[in-house]
């Protein structure tokens, strides 16, 4: 199953807006293009990018309920985040 059908998925089972979905998909066509995708498990990823998606957008949700609801470790979400946030030049402000 490819990432973004993973984001949909997983934005229905933790309640992201259609605002904050539609961030995550964006977020993940800038991973792509910076190759960030290649070799990483597809549900890792839109993890990640759903978890950005939702701290940017004020709908928060933490690595925890992320992590729950996908079944990975908070630590695969926290790593990948680390990697899209930095190469994508993303800066999230609280």
């Amino acid at each position: 199953m490819k990432p973004n059908c993973h984001i949909t998925k997983l934005s229905n089972q933790i309640g992201l807006d259609g605002i904050t979905e539609g961030l995550a998909h964006k977020i993940l066509i800038g991973a792509k293009k910076e190759k960030l995708t290649s070799g990483r498990g597809p549900k890792s990823l839109a993890a990640a990018a759903c978890y950005i998606a939702s701290k940017i957008t004020g709908n928060f949700k933490t690595q925890r309920e992320i992590s729950e609801a996908v079944d990975l470790t908070e630590v695969t979400i926290r790593n990948r985040y680390k990697e899209i946030i930095k190469r994508l030049n993303v800066i999230i402000s609280l």
